[in-house]
């Protein structure tokens, strides 16, 4: 079978490239094991200031309209909607963190992200003030994974298999089973640091759990950040996470995360004293050292490409960088060079 793209993986950055690549006509294959990823048990948070210090994410001019714009044309396919705007509360919880959030509320950059909240939540414990984050949302990654992913089948896109690296033929001809692709694109999640062509790119795995509660009380129309985060859903049930742990690399979930995420709301809404936990979920997010993605060509394989090492801010950053390399894919555009595999130099290349 000949086609223009294999694509491995079928999480959140393999998922949109490939709905990317069929609205240019290219004949796509993507292949997925079936097994959960950490797509699934991701939040899908889009949040344009983050961190202790709350500092805008770059280009964020540009990312977050090209995300909202490819999610509401997946809404429109699929007739529902994935993607969830609402306001976030920042709860400040330090002096210096107040200090910081004026600081930024008199930066006019910060503006359209940024304001004051004046009306204290009852509950909610904020003693030195509560910051409202403007353009912020969730997506809704497991729902729209599954979309796509009858979406591909439909469309014979797509095939299930457990993909070895030694069944892939690099030359003469680039070749998997019976596809002879022109390029094969690897969108495997933490799974790539076992890549023969591209697992020796800096990385920095991180351990992710979440957890889905349900409460006697109800919650507040607006998502609530402290250092975790709360997502309120329909009859008071709630999400809460992330934890961040680069110290385990295994999807299981553990009694001290679940401990330190209760622990953690606790602290800003003590009232909350009857919580029920219903699902408790571990993923492997694919960050970097550098925090940027990893995407390109291999320096002496070019038909072998990577499109992975989003971490947490894949909802935002994903659309866009999808359209770049397809722009790149078609030869219209270089890649940008903050996302470049080219800016490491061959040793991180072994193969």
């Amino acid at each position: 079978m000949q086609i223009d793209v294999l694509l491995i993986g079928q999480g959140l950055a393999g998922s949109l490239l490939a709905w990317e690549l069929l609205k240019r006509q290219f004949r796509i294959l993507v292949v997925d094991n079936g097994l959960k990823n950490a797509s699934q048990v991701a939040a899908g948070l889009v949040n344009p200031v983050t961190g202790q210090r709350l500092v805008k994410q770059a280009d964020i001019e540009i990312l977050l309209p090209v995300a909202l714009a490819g999610y509401r044309q997946l809404a429109e396919q699929f007739q529902q909607n994935f993607y969830v705007q609402m306001p976030m509360l920042k709860i400040l919880r330090t002096q210096q963190e107040r200090e910081l959030a004026m600081r930024r509320l008199s930066q006019p950059d910060y503006l359209a992200y940024l304001s004051e909240w004046l009306p204290m939540l009852e509950a909610v414990h904020a003693p030195f003030g509560v910051l409202q984050q403007q353009q912020t949302g969730y997506l809704k990654t497991e729902a729209l994974l599954k979309n796509l992913r009858d979406f591909l089948i439909g469309n014979s896109c797509y095939r299930q298999a457990d993909l070895q690296y030694g069944d892939i033929s690099v030359r003469p001809d680039l070749q998997w089973q019976d596809v002879k692709p022109r390029h094969i694109v690897f969108c495997e999640g933490h799974r790539a640091v076992a890549n023969p062509w591209f697992g020796g790119l800096p990385f920095q795995l991180a351990k992710g759990e979440i957890l889905g509660c349900e409460s006697r009380q109800d919650l507040p129309e607006r998502i609530l950040n402290y250092g975790h985060w709360l997502i309120p859903l329909e009859a008071r049930r709630f999400k809460t996470g992330a934890t961040f742990d680069t110290q385990h690399t295994d999807n299981l979930p553990s009694q001290s995360a679940q401990n330190a995420l209760l622990a953690s709301l606790r602290t800003v809404w003590p009232l909350q004293s009857s919580i029920s936990v219903y699902q408790h979920r571990a993923g492997i997010r694919p960050a970097t050292l550098d925090k940027q993605p990893f995407i390109g060509t291999h320096p002496r394989h070019q038909q072998l490409h990577i499109f992975n090492g989003f971490g947490a801010k894949g909802s935002l950053a994903i659309p866009f960088y999808a359209a770049r390399f397809a722009d790149y894919l078609q030869q219209q555009a270089d890649l940008p060079p903050i996302c470049d595999i080219r800016r490491y130099d061959e040793t991180h290349f072994p193969a």
